[in-house]
C-alpha cells in the first residue's frame, strides 16, 4: 500500500511592528518557499503593513492585527484567535514580547516557534535560546526560526535578501500626478522612526540636496506625516526639489524608491524598502549600527563613522553632540554618490 502524501505545511507567521523588520522578514518567508516549496504562508500583522506584505510574492495571506501600540487588544486578540484555528500547523513569533505570542497559542497551532523571553515560556513549545553573539543580526534571528534549531543554533545558512515587488504602471502615474518631471531622481529620507539619534542633520540633506540640483538631479523627499516639517526645511524654495513626506502611501513609496537612481537614508525602515527594490543606498548611520541592521543589498555604500561614543543605540544622544554624524560631511556623501 502507496504511503499517503505528506501535506504541506501551513505556516502562520506572527510579523514585527517595524517597516524595516517587516522587510527584513522577507528572508524568512523566501527560505521557508526554499525549504517547503509547496508551503502557503500566512502573516500576522498590523493593518498597516499590509501593502507591504502584498508586494512579497511569497506570502499566501495578510491577516490584520489591529491593536495600537502598548496596547493589550485581548478582545482583538482572542477574536482573530477564533478565526484562525484549524488553519495553520506552525506559528512562527518573530516579536519577543508576551502578547504577540497570544494568537497562535489561543488559536490552538500545534507548533509554535520562537525565542525565550518576556514571560511567555508557556505559550511556546519550540523555544529557542537566542545567542546574540552567533546571531548577531535581526535578519539572522528572523530566519533562524524558520530553521531547525541545531542550524539555526551554529549561524551557518544563507540570509536571502528582500525583494519586493515593483508596480511599473503604478510608478508612471505617480510621476504624473505628483509633478515630479523627468530628471533622475535621488531620494531622501529624513526621518528615522527610533529617534534624533539617528538622524544626520537636516541642514546636511539641504545642503547635498542643492549640489545634486545643481549638477541635473531632481531631489524626492520621501517619509511619513511626522515628516513633512523635515522636508520643508530640505526643499522649501529649491527648484526641482518635491517635498513628498504624508503625501504617499508605503505603497507609493515602494514604486518611487524603485524609480530613484539613488537614496541617501538614515538607518530607516525605507532604507530597508530601498535595499528590497534594488536602488543604490547612501546609508548614513549613527547611533546605530550597520553591522546589526545592515541593508540587505551589494548596492550600497555605508557612512559610519565608528566613534568610540558609537553605536549606542540610544534615541537621543547621551552626550548631546551628536558627533557620529555632525561629522560626517555632505561633501563626503556627495563623492560617494558619484563613484
Amino acid at each position: 500500500m502507496a504511503d499517503s502524501p505528506v501535506a504541506a505545511p501551513r505556516f502562520l507567521v506572527v510579523g514585527p511592528s517595524w517597516v524595516g523588520d517587516m522587510v527584513m522578514a522577507q528572508s524568512l518567508f523566501i527560505t521557508l518557499k526554499r525549504r517547503h516549496p509547496a508551503a502557503t504562508i500566512g502573516v500576522l500583522a498590523p493593518g498597516w503593513s499590509l501593502p507591504i506584505l502584498e508586494r512579497m510574492p511569497e506570502v499566501d495571506e495578510a491577516i490584520a492585527l489591529d491593536v495600537k501600540h502598548g496596547e493589550f487588544g485581548w478582545k482583538t486578540r482572542r477574536g482573530v484567535a477564533r478565526s484562525l484555528r484549524g488553519r495553520f500547523d506552525h506559528a512562527i513569533v518573530l516579536p519577543r514580547s508576551l502578547k504577540s505570542a497570544l494568537v497562535p497559542f489561543l488559536a490552538g497551532i500545534p507548533r509554535r516557534t520562537g525565542f525565550t523571553g518576556e514571560q511567555r515560556y508557556w505559550l511556546l513549545n519550540d523555544r529557542r535560546k537566542l545567542d546574540k553573539a552567533v546571531l548577531n543580526q535581526t535578519v539572522k534571528r528572523f530566519v533562524a526560526l524558520g530553521l531547525d534549531a541545531s542550524t539555526a543554533a551554529s549561524g551557518d545558512f544563507e540570509t536571502p535578501y528582500p525583494r519586493l515587488s515593483v508596480d511599473s504602471r503604478h510608478q508612471d502615474q505617480l510621476r504624473e500626478s505628483l509633478g515630479l518631471g523627468e530628471r533622475p531622481a535621488i531620494g531622501m529620507m529624513p526621518g528615522a522612526e527610533y529617534g534624533p539619534a539617528k538622524q544626520w542633520p537636516l541642514d546636511y540633506f539641504r545642503e547635498l540636496a542643492e549640489s545634486l540640483i545643481a549638477r541635473g538631479y531632481t531631489v524626492w523627499v520621501l517619509g511619513g506625516p511626522k515628516d513633512v516639517e523635515a522636508g520643508d526645511v530640505i526643499t522649501r524654495e529649491l527648484g526641482h526639489a518635491h517635498n513628498l513626506c504624508g503625501k504617499t502611501r508605503l505603497a507609493d513609496a515602494v514604486d518611487l524608491l524603485a524609480a530613484c537612481q539613488q537614496v541617501v537614508t538614515n538607518d530607516s525602515g525605507l532604507m530597508h524598502v530601498a535595499a528590497a527594490v534594488g536602488t543604490r543606498i547612501q546609508a548614513l548611520y549613527g547611533s546605530s549600527s550597520p553591522t546589526y541592521t545592515p541593508p540587505l543589498t551589494d548596492n550600497a555604500d555605508i557612512h559610519y563613522l565608528a566613534l568610540s561614543c558609537s553605536p549606542c543605540f540610544e534615541r537621543t544622544c547621551p552626550l548631546g553632540h551628536r558627533n557620529c554624524l555632525k561629522q560626517m560631511s555632505p561633501e563626503s556623501v556627495l563623492m560617494k554618490i558619484h563613484t
